[in-house]
Protein backbone atom coordinates (compact mmCIF):
# COMPACT_ATOMS: atom_id res chain seq x y z
CA UNK A 1 0.00 0.00 0.00
CA UNK A 2 1.10 3.23 -0.99
CA UNK A 3 1.75 5.85 1.89
CA UNK A 4 -0.60 8.48 0.00
CA UNK A 5 -2.92 6.29 -0.06
CA UNK A 6 -2.80 5.44 3.58
CA UNK A 7 -2.76 9.13 3.96
CA UNK A 8 -5.90 9.92 2.37
CA UNK A 9 -7.67 6.87 4.52
CA UNK A 10 -6.37 8.36 7.63
CA UNK A 11 -7.53 11.73 6.53
CA UNK A 12 -11.01 9.80 5.58
CA UNK A 13 -11.03 8.60 9.50
CA UNK A 14 -10.41 12.08 10.92
CA UNK A 15 -12.63 14.10 8.89
CA UNK A 16 -15.35 11.39 10.32
CA UNK A 17 -14.03 12.05 14.38
CA UNK A 18 -14.43 15.65 13.27
CA UNK A 19 -17.60 15.45 12.34
CA UNK A 20 -18.61 13.64 15.30
CA UNK A 21 -16.36 16.17 17.42
CA UNK A 22 -18.53 19.28 15.59
CA UNK A 23 -22.23 17.51 15.99
CA UNK A 24 -21.33 16.90 19.88
CA UNK A 25 -20.44 20.64 19.92
CA UNK A 26 -23.11 22.01 18.30
CA UNK A 27 -25.71 20.36 20.86
CA UNK A 28 -27.40 22.66 22.98
CA UNK A 29 -26.52 22.88 26.37
CA UNK A 30 -28.30 24.81 29.32
CA UNK A 31 -26.38 27.23 29.23
CA UNK A 32 -27.44 28.29 25.45
CA UNK A 33 -30.88 26.98 25.41
CA UNK A 34 -32.79 28.02 28.64
CA UNK A 35 -35.82 25.63 27.61
CA UNK A 36 -33.47 22.85 27.62
CA UNK A 37 -33.74 20.78 31.13
CA UNK A 38 -29.69 19.82 32.62
CA UNK A 39 -31.50 16.05 32.99
CA UNK A 40 -32.71 16.36 28.66
CA UNK A 41 -29.12 17.40 27.96
CA UNK A 42 -27.66 15.07 30.12
CA UNK A 43 -29.22 12.45 28.73
CA UNK A 44 -28.64 13.83 25.03
CA UNK A 45 -24.72 13.37 25.77
CA UNK A 46 -24.84 10.51 26.94
CA UNK A 47 -25.95 8.56 23.90
CA UNK A 48 -22.61 9.45 22.47
CA UNK A 49 -20.02 6.91 22.70
CA UNK A 50 -16.41 8.09 21.83
CA UNK A 51 -13.31 6.37 21.34
CA UNK A 52 -10.14 6.91 19.52
CA UNK A 53 -6.36 5.50 19.57
CA UNK A 54 -3.64 3.61 17.68
CA UNK A 55 -3.93 0.41 15.39
CA UNK A 56 -1.80 -1.63 13.85
CA UNK A 57 -3.05 -3.71 11.34
CA UNK A 58 -0.33 -6.98 9.56
CA UNK A 59 -2.08 -8.64 6.73
CA UNK A 60 -1.34 -10.53 3.57
CA UNK A 61 0.47 -8.15 0.85
CA UNK A 62 -1.99 -9.71 -1.29
CA UNK A 63 -4.57 -12.23 -1.64
CA UNK A 64 -2.28 -15.55 -1.15
CA UNK A 65 0.92 -13.95 -1.16
CA UNK A 66 3.42 -15.43 1.57
CA UNK A 67 4.40 -11.97 2.18
CA UNK A 68 2.81 -9.29 4.74
CA UNK A 69 2.45 -6.01 5.26
CA UNK A 70 2.42 -3.36 8.07
CA UNK A 71 -0.32 -1.31 8.40
CA UNK A 72 -0.13 1.65 10.86
CA UNK A 73 -4.08 3.11 11.33
CA UNK A 74 -6.57 5.02 13.41
CA UNK A 75 -8.70 3.45 15.47
CA UNK A 76 -12.22 4.65 15.71
CA UNK A 77 -15.38 3.58 18.01
CA UNK A 78 -17.48 6.11 17.68
CA UNK A 79 -21.36 6.04 18.01
CA UNK A 80 -24.51 8.35 19.21
CA UNK A 81 -27.50 6.21 20.10
CA UNK A 82 -25.86 2.96 18.73
CA UNK A 83 -27.59 4.36 15.32
CA UNK A 84 -24.45 6.50 13.36
CA UNK A 85 -21.27 5.04 13.97
CA UNK A 86 -17.53 4.80 12.79
CA UNK A 87 -15.56 1.67 14.18
CA UNK A 88 -13.15 -0.42 12.76
CA UNK A 89 -12.41 -0.41 8.95
CA UNK A 90 -16.23 0.90 8.68
CA UNK A 91 -15.89 4.56 8.41
CA UNK A 92 -19.22 5.43 8.59
CA UNK A 93 -22.08 2.93 8.97
CA UNK A 94 -25.98 3.51 10.04
CA UNK A 95 -27.88 0.84 11.49
CA UNK A 96 -31.29 1.38 9.97
CA UNK A 97 -33.19 -1.10 12.39
CA UNK A 98 -31.70 -1.91 15.55
CA UNK A 99 -32.72 -3.67 19.21
CA UNK A 100 -31.31 -5.15 22.26
CA UNK A 101 -30.22 -8.33 20.07
CA UNK A 102 -30.07 -6.93 16.84
CA UNK A 103 -28.79 -4.97 14.05
CA UNK A 104 -29.41 -4.70 10.35
CA UNK A 105 -27.94 -1.65 8.57
CA UNK A 106 -25.16 -0.34 5.93
CA UNK A 107 -21.68 1.21 5.83
CA UNK A 108 -18.78 2.55 3.49
CA UNK A 109 -16.26 -0.08 4.83
CA UNK A 110 -12.07 0.27 3.78
CA UNK A 111 -10.43 -3.36 3.46
CA UNK A 112 -7.47 -2.59 1.76
CA UNK A 113 -7.45 -5.30 -0.40
CA UNK A 114 -5.23 -4.92 -3.60
CA UNK A 115 -1.93 -6.10 -5.87
CA UNK A 116 0.50 -4.61 -7.20
CA UNK A 117 3.42 -5.99 -9.85
CA UNK A 118 6.25 -4.77 -7.71
CA UNK A 119 4.41 -6.96 -4.58
CA UNK A 120 6.27 -9.68 -6.19
CA UNK A 121 8.36 -10.62 -9.48
CA UNK A 122 5.66 -13.09 -10.13
CA UNK A 123 3.01 -10.61 -10.40
CA UNK A 124 5.06 -8.94 -13.37
CA UNK A 125 2.29 -9.13 -16.79
CA UNK A 126 -0.81 -8.97 -14.07
CA UNK A 127 -2.01 -5.60 -14.15
CA UNK A 128 -2.52 -3.93 -10.30
CA UNK A 129 -5.63 -4.20 -8.10
CA UNK A 130 -6.22 -1.19 -6.15
CA UNK A 131 -8.70 -1.19 -2.64
CA UNK A 132 -11.57 1.70 -2.49
CA UNK A 133 -14.32 2.35 -0.83
CA UNK A 134 -16.80 -0.76 -0.53
CA UNK A 135 -20.78 -0.77 0.36
CA UNK A 136 -21.55 -2.84 2.79
CA UNK A 137 -24.92 -4.39 3.99
CA UNK A 138 -24.79 -6.59 7.46
CA UNK A 139 -26.85 -8.20 9.55
CA UNK A 140 -26.56 -9.98 13.65
CA UNK A 141 -28.42 -11.41 15.76
CA UNK A 142 -27.42 -12.32 19.22
CA UNK A 143 -28.66 -15.29 21.57
CA UNK A 144 -27.11 -15.42 25.26
CA UNK A 145 -23.47 -15.47 24.33
CA UNK A 146 -23.60 -16.32 20.81
CA UNK A 147 -23.93 -13.47 17.50
CA UNK A 148 -24.37 -14.95 14.33
CA UNK A 149 -23.90 -12.14 11.57
CA UNK A 150 -23.63 -11.88 7.66
CA UNK A 151 -22.09 -9.20 5.75
CA UNK A 152 -21.93 -8.38 1.87
CA UNK A 153 -19.36 -5.99 0.69
CA UNK A 154 -19.93 -4.95 -2.27
CA UNK A 155 -17.28 -2.84 -4.60
CA UNK A 156 -18.20 0.72 -5.46
CA UNK A 157 -15.10 2.05 -6.57
CA UNK A 158 -14.27 0.39 -9.56
CA UNK A 159 -11.80 -1.28 -8.48
CA UNK A 160 -12.66 -5.15 -10.20
CA UNK A 161 -13.24 -6.34 -6.66
CA UNK A 162 -16.85 -7.48 -7.28
CA UNK A 163 -18.84 -9.07 -4.27
CA UNK A 164 -17.78 -10.77 -1.35
CA UNK A 165 -20.68 -12.35 1.25
CA UNK A 166 -19.29 -13.69 4.31
CA UNK A 167 -21.03 -15.42 7.61
CA UNK A 168 -19.84 -15.80 11.30
CA UNK A 169 -20.67 -17.26 14.57
CA UNK A 170 -18.69 -16.24 17.49
CA UNK A 171 -18.90 -17.17 21.33
CA UNK A 172 -18.88 -13.86 23.60
CA UNK A 173 -17.34 -14.90 26.67
CA UNK A 174 -16.64 -12.03 29.79
CA UNK A 175 -13.91 -13.94 31.53
CA UNK A 176 -13.82 -11.45 34.00
CA UNK A 177 -15.29 -7.48 34.55
CA UNK A 178 -12.64 -6.26 32.47
CA UNK A 179 -11.46 -9.45 30.20
CA UNK A 180 -13.71 -10.26 26.96
CA UNK A 181 -13.20 -13.04 24.70
CA UNK A 182 -14.70 -13.73 21.59
CA UNK A 183 -13.80 -17.14 19.06
CA UNK A 184 -15.70 -18.63 16.23
CA UNK A 185 -15.53 -20.08 13.01
CA UNK A 186 -16.96 -18.04 9.87
CA UNK A 187 -16.69 -18.76 6.04
CA UNK A 188 -16.69 -16.16 3.20
CA UNK A 189 -18.15 -16.35 -0.46
CA UNK A 190 -16.81 -14.53 -4.09
CA UNK A 191 -18.54 -13.71 -7.15
CA UNK A 192 -16.73 -14.33 -10.19
CA UNK A 193 -15.52 -10.90 -10.98
CA UNK A 194 -13.80 -10.57 -7.77
CA UNK A 195 -12.32 -14.53 -8.08
CA UNK A 196 -11.43 -13.31 -12.00
CA UNK A 197 -9.91 -10.26 -10.76
CA UNK A 198 -7.51 -11.34 -7.88
CA UNK A 199 -7.62 -14.90 -8.73
CA UNK A 200 -8.11 -15.51 -12.65
CA UNK A 201 -5.20 -15.40 -15.15
CA UNK A 202 -6.60 -14.31 -18.60
CA UNK A 203 -4.69 -15.35 -21.83
CA UNK A 204 -2.94 -12.19 -22.07
CA UNK A 205 -1.50 -12.20 -18.93
CA UNK A 206 -0.46 -15.38 -18.98
CA UNK A 207 1.90 -14.57 -22.03
CA UNK A 208 3.01 -11.52 -20.21
CA UNK A 209 3.77 -13.41 -16.90
CA UNK A 210 4.65 -16.46 -18.09
CA UNK A 211 1.67 -17.71 -15.58
CA UNK A 212 -0.65 -20.61 -17.43
CA UNK A 213 -3.95 -18.86 -17.58
CA UNK A 214 -6.61 -19.68 -15.09
CA UNK A 215 -10.07 -19.86 -15.73
CA UNK A 216 -12.61 -18.78 -12.16
CA UNK A 217 -16.16 -18.51 -10.98
CA UNK A 218 -17.99 -17.76 -8.31
CA UNK A 219 -17.99 -19.99 -4.96
CA UNK A 220 -15.75 -19.81 -1.23
CA UNK A 221 -13.53 -17.66 -1.39
CA UNK A 222 -12.28 -19.20 2.32
CA UNK A 223 -13.51 -20.68 5.65
CA UNK A 224 -11.79 -18.80 8.81
CA UNK A 225 -11.42 -18.64 12.31
CA UNK A 226 -12.44 -15.24 14.44
CA UNK A 227 -10.72 -14.36 17.49
CA UNK A 228 -11.00 -11.38 19.36
CA UNK A 229 -9.69 -10.32 22.93
CA UNK A 230 -10.49 -6.91 24.78
CA UNK A 231 -9.14 -5.39 27.76
CA UNK A 232 -10.10 -2.49 30.59
CA UNK A 233 -6.66 -1.18 31.51
CA UNK A 234 -8.62 1.35 33.41
CA UNK A 235 -11.57 3.70 32.86
CA UNK A 236 -10.08 5.27 29.74
CA UNK A 237 -8.25 2.85 28.33
CA UNK A 238 -8.93 -0.17 26.48
CA UNK A 239 -6.78 -2.62 24.61
CA UNK A 240 -8.22 -4.98 21.68
CA UNK A 241 -6.34 -7.65 19.44
CA UNK A 242 -7.96 -9.97 16.55
CA UNK A 243 -7.12 -12.83 14.38
CA UNK A 244 -8.91 -14.30 11.82
CA UNK A 245 -7.07 -17.48 10.30
CA UNK A 246 -8.14 -18.77 7.18
CA UNK A 247 -7.74 -21.12 4.58
CA UNK A 248 -8.10 -20.25 0.81
CA UNK A 249 -11.10 -22.35 -0.99
CA UNK A 250 -11.70 -23.29 -4.83
CA UNK A 251 -10.91 -20.74 -6.61
CA UNK A 252 -8.64 -18.53 -4.60
CA UNK A 253 -6.66 -21.73 -3.33
CA UNK A 254 -5.90 -23.09 -6.42
CA UNK A 255 -5.24 -19.88 -8.28
CA UNK A 256 -1.56 -19.83 -9.50
CA UNK A 257 -0.93 -16.54 -7.86
CA UNK A 258 -1.74 -18.35 -4.77
CA UNK A 259 1.55 -19.16 -2.75
CA UNK A 260 -0.15 -19.64 0.41
CA UNK A 261 -4.02 -21.02 1.13
CA UNK A 262 -3.04 -20.42 4.69
CA UNK A 263 -4.46 -16.82 5.61
CA UNK A 264 -3.58 -14.94 8.34
CA UNK A 265 -5.08 -10.97 9.39
CA UNK A 266 -4.11 -9.41 12.48
CA UNK A 267 -5.32 -6.17 14.48
CA UNK A 268 -4.09 -4.79 17.36
CA UNK A 269 -5.18 -1.28 18.97
CA UNK A 270 -5.28 0.98 22.02
CA UNK A 271 -8.19 3.10 22.27
CA UNK A 272 -8.53 5.83 24.71
CA UNK A 273 -12.74 6.87 25.44
CA UNK A 274 -13.87 10.19 25.38
CA UNK A 275 -16.94 9.23 26.82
Amino acid sequence: MKFADFCRCTVVSFTCVWLTNAAVADEPTPASDSSASPDASAAAAGLWKVSIGPALMVSPKYPGSRAFQVLPLPSLDISYDDRIYSQGLDVLGINLLKGPAYHFGTAISFDFQSRNESDDPRLHGLGNVHYGPKLKVFADYSVSLLTGSVAAYQDIAGTGQGLLVSGDLVANMPLTSKLLVSVGPGVTWANAVYNRTLFGISASQSAASGLPAYDTSSGIRDVHLNTYVSYDFSKKWVGSVSLTAGRLEHNAGHSPITEQRTELNFLAAANYRFK
